[in-house]
């Protein structure tokens, strides 16, 4: 007698269609950089055919959603509602190079956070992560030359209990507090950091590509001040990004205590002492000294001068410590393989492919630091 009951693959392909949420198609369509009509090249059918499926006027095939699978590189279960998928609201999402990136490299970045919104919600599951307890500090964008943001950035150091001095891990720190920090995968150099509210958790996501340690110190800087300052504000505006660049300078350096450090000269000696000290860069030292009125609009600009003839605005000199590593969501999965759950397990209830699972959590190629 032969055996008449369908096959694993076309069970899971009948529930992928049965379930088949349109939206899930234009995240993975945009995770791998593609546009609508590149995407039906490359399964057989038409740029319309796939705008029809994203927008839900017409389901795929189970055929076409096969090759839609295979195309992008994901499990046919990516296209159904995950394990507690979370949606990531794109509206409040806090890029800051919205001139010098194209809405393709900013949806690719934006799909990346919608996945690892997901992978989080189903790792809370099993594991009880920290509690979000980022203050709320409203600045808004009328006002433009305020003290908000100094004020915010104080506040935020008074109850996230940060010690005088330099704040030695800022991703720790973030982590610490219920934000999940990620470094997005290979993404444009073009693209800086940001931050998204994806309820109730928030997430920060950092780009690793340009290799600088005290510029992604300060980029989760600033996307901390739009945690807490922009919960409402619209996302883009050059007066926006202004605040959290001062809630940033005032956080990492606060005014009080570096301000007798600063010299009022370009001693660069000095400025690299500072930079070692604080972990900042020269040009945000700079920078600094000229705002809190320390050192002379002309010999800033004077300063920025040489900083760009000896090439120092590319990279300064002296040494280039590794990134700062996000951890929280890595010993999560750590504990849970430990416990029986292995990564092809979580990857598989996370809807995601086992690569698209390793590249938002890594795992660690060496043992972890006793703290």
């Amino acid at each position: 007698m032969n055996d008449r009951r369908p096959s694993s693959a076309s069970r899971r392909l009948a529930d992928a269609r049965a379930f088949f949420d349109p939206q899930r198609l234009a995240i993975g369509r945009r995770l791998r950089g593609l546009r609508k009509n590149q995407l039906a090249a490359l399964v057989g059918t038409t740029p319309t055919a796939v705008g029809q499926y994203e927008a839900g006027t017409h389901r795929p095939s189970e055929r076409t959603l096969s090759q839609l699978a295979l195309a992008l590189g994901v499990p046919v279960e990516f296209f159904t509602v995950g394990h507690g998928a979370r949606a990531v609201d794109s509206a409040h999402a806090h890029f800051r190079s919205l001139r010098s990136t194209s809405q393709i490299e900013r949806d690719q970045a934006l799909s990346h956070g919608h996945l690892a919104a997901g992978i989080v919600a189903l790792l809370e599951h099993y594991v009880e992560l920290p509690d979000v307890s980022i203050p709320e500090y409203p600045v808004w964008p009328e006002e433009i030359a305020g003290e908000g943001p100094i004020k915010a950035a104080r506040l935020a150091r008074q109850l996230l209990n940060v010690p005088r001095g330099p704040i030695r891990h800022v991703v720790r720190l973030l982590e610490q507090h219920g934000v999940v920090a990620l470094h997005l995968p290979p993404v444009s150099r073009r693209l800086d950091a940001f931050s998204v509210s994806a309820h109730p958790r928030p997430l920060v996501l950092l780009n690793p590509a340009k290799g600088d340690y005290y510029r992604n110190r300060f980029d989760g800087g600033h996307e901390l001040g739009h945690l807490i300052m922009h919960a409402d504000a619209e996302p883009g505006s050059r007066i926006v990004e202004d605040q959290a660049h001062r809630f940033a300078a005032e956080f990492l350096m606060p005014e009080e205590e570096i301000a007798e450090q600063l010299p009022a000269m370009a001693q660069w000696d000095r400025l690299a002492a500072l930079k070692a000290q604080w972990g900042v860069s020269m040009a945000a030292l700079l920078y600094r000294g000229r705002t809190l009125g320390i050192m002379r609009d002309v010999t800033y600009r004077n300063a920025m001068s040489t900083m760009s003839s000896r090439g120092w605005r590319q990279q300064e000199p002296g040494v280039r410590p590794p990134l700062e590593q996000p951890t929280l969501l890595t010993k999560a999965v750590e504990l849970l393989t430990e416990a029986g759950i292995g990564r092809d397990a979580l990857a598989e209830q996370a809807h995601v492919s086992r690569g698209d699972f390793d590249l938002l959590v890594p795992e660690r190629p060496y043992p972890p630091p006793a703290l």
